[in-house]
């Protein structure tokens, strides 16, 4: 199974880019919400654009259609009346695991709203979710754990997330040779640090 989150929160550090480079036009405002049934083919198709690039473990429209409600979307434009003028750019998934445990999956933030901080709002928000339902840990799996560790994330071995190995990783083709990384998030010691969902300590832009 491959997934990798496909975000983009600011340049790394080093030499400074051109003043030139630098200068982006402003990126609209982005609303977060809770993802209903409606969302499913705007999900879809974010998530198939993104495969290649990503990554990303590909989903079917019933499938994302039946788990609509876990998901959280990141919009932009009139967000006054449901479903107006809005546009889905970004989506993640709180799929559970165990009853301590979910994981985050179908990260994805569209190309043309990156570096808005959008990945650690989503994340950030998922940990509030899982919080509110009672899990006490959350899990990510990615080729590139960097994004995860900023919010506070512990790489750790795939052996401490048996519930994930129980329920995905036996039916992958690539179970004995998987070059992801098993994140862990211990919910209870980020909320008792900052009082947030997943951020313990990020210094993201936008």
């Amino acid at each position: 199974m491959t997934m990798r989150v496909v975000v983009d929160n600011g340049p790394g550090k080093g030499r400074r880019a051109p003043v030139a480079k630098r200068l982006r036009p402003a990126t609209p405002a982005s609303t977060l919400r809770a993802a209903v049934a409606a969302d499913a083919p705007a999900l879809h198709a974010l998530i198939a654009a993104h495969l290649e690039e990503g990554r990303l473990l590909p989903r079917t429209l019933a499938e994302l259609a039946d788990h609509a409600h876990r998901f959280i979307v990141a919009v932009q434009g009139d967000t006054s009346v449901v479903h107006g003028d809005e546009r889905i750019v970004g989506c993640a998934e709180l799929a559970p695991l165990s009853g301590t445990m979910a994981e985050v999956r179908s990260l994805v933030v569209s190309s043309d709203a990156r570096k808005s901080g959008l990945g650690y709002r989503m994340v950030d928000e998922l940990g509030r979710r899982a919080r509110r339902e009672g899990f006490t840990s959350l899990s990510a799996f990615a080729h590139d754990p960097r994004f995860f560790v900023r919010l506070g994330f512990a790489i750790v071995p795939h052996t401490w997330v048996p519930e994930k190995i129980a329920r995905d990783c036996h039916s992958c083709p690539l179970f004995r040779n998987c070059g992801q990384y098993a994140i862990v998030l211990d919910l209870e010691r980020a909320h008792a640090r900052n009082g947030t969902g997943a951020r313990m300590a990020v210094n993201h832009h936008g």
